[in-house]
């Protein structure tokens, strides 16, 4: 049995189906109904997260990264509990593997989303219970890219109307994973992972301008970037972790462009994604 906790957001939404697939009992409890309290939840994946709006809402974010994860973690019985947090932790460093040594300052409002997912992180592997563990998303991206509420689904709704204008340089870029080896290494972690940390990422970087040429080749619309455009891009993922212990190999996502713009027959993805 597996309980999925924000299985209504695009990771957790994937996460459920992928389960149905695969024959496993799911329960989702809805948002109303946390926390909860002295049940058996079997394999636990906490997905609840507040990423855009983060800046405005910051007893939201603090809850939903901290608080409900404690309680659940406090009252409950599991089988395992992987909590979901973000790769953004690494943005003010250069050294990305599980093992880093991370820095946030709380006098800089931007840094509420990583101290609150790091508070979450040191929550569960200090809860002295057995089989928690952590999994670090990079920008996850899937098919219908348009409705998601991230710099890719931004791109793809103004190429759609003719025209892409870049606010940063060209050579900017992130690590990308598509959705669906998001979610298989997820399933993986969650039911034999054998560290507490782990990096969900495709171990490369996706420029701008490789995202630009990729939608251009499908639309055909015009780019433009704006005079004196900074370049904006984080230190390159460690992805060595799954890469040793689950022979895990990234999808190329350039090679999923079709998809990513909604080209390819497959229905909208109506919930915004976080992007890390």
């Amino acid at each position: 049995m597996f309980t999925v906790l924000g299985g209504s957001g695009f990771i957790g939404r994937n996460l459920v189906r992928r389960l149905h697939a695969l024959g496993h009992v799911v329960d989702v409890p809805a948002r109303a109904d946390l926390p909860l309290a002295n049940r058996n939840l079997g394999h636990v994946i906490y997905a609840i997260g507040l990423t855009a709006d983060f800046r405005t809402r910051p007893f939201d974010t603090i809850e939903a990264h901290v608080s409900l994860a404690a309680d659940v973690l406090r009252h409950n019985a599991f089988s395992s509990f992987l909590y979901l947090s973000s790769t953004r932790v690494y943005a003010n460093g250069q050294d990305t593997r599980e093992t880093a040594h991370l820095s946030a300052s709380p006098l800089n409002p931007s840094d509420l989303y990583n101290l609150s997912k790091l508070t979450g992180e040191a929550i569960c592997l200090a809860s002295g219970r057995e089989n928690v563990r952590v999994a670090r998303l990079s920008n996850v991206v899937g098919p219908d890219e348009a409705q998601a509420d991230t710099f890719l689904g931004a791109l793809c709704r103004e190429a759609k109307a003719g025209h892409i204008q870049l606010q940063t340089a060209l050579d900017s870029g992130k690590d990308y994973i598509w959705i669906d080896d998001a979610v298989d290494l997820l399933l993986r972690i969650a039911e034999q992972g054998r560290h507490t940390v782990y990096n969900v990422a495709s171990g490369g970087q996706t420029s701008h301008a490789d995202w630009c040429v990729a939608i251009q080749s499908r639309t055909g619309c015009n780019v433009a970037v704006n005079d004196e455009a900074p370049a904006v891009s984080l230190a390159p993922i460690s992805n060595e972790r799954v890469k040793e212990e689950f022979a895990f190999a990234a999808t190329p996502v350039l090679e999923r462009i079709s998809e990513i713009l909604g080209m390819s027959g497959s229905g909208p993805d109506t919930d915004p994604r976080p992007s890390t």
